[in-house]
């Protein structure tokens, strides 16, 4: 019975690791709201400044970032935040009054409310 009952926690605690295993090359894309250069500079900056990403590309045309991310590292919601936190509007995350007003004029976006 003892054994069984060994075996059973073995295979519950070895399914639960495997779910828990992370993707050390996530692929994502981020609809970032901006419009030029200096734009591109502060979110790529700001992606990066978050541990775990390897690589950050905004494109103005489709305002799309493409990120790839070590999961075990960081998540999406955190870049997103520090997207933000610099002004610029992700699709879950918005920018405070604050930090959008402090953008240069021509990077302020029409914002969605």
């Amino acid at each position: 019975m003892k054994n069984i009952i060994l075996v059973v926690m073995l295979m519950i605690g070895l399914t639960s690791f495997a779910q828990e295993k992370k993707n050390k090359n996530a692929k994502y894309n981020i609809e970032v709201n901006g419009n030029c250069e200096m734009c591109k500079k502060r979110i790529e900056k700001a992606a990066f400044s978050v541990p775990g990403v390897k690589s950050a590309t905004w494109h103005n045309d489709d305002h799309m970032l493409h990120l790839i991310v070590n999961e075990e590292k960081c998540d999406i919601s955190n870049i997103e935040k520090a997207i933000a936190k610099v002004g610029h509007d992700t699709k879950n995350v918005k920018a405070t009054n604050e930090d959008y007003d402090k953008l240069h004029g021509c990077c302020q976006y029409e914002r969605i409310k």
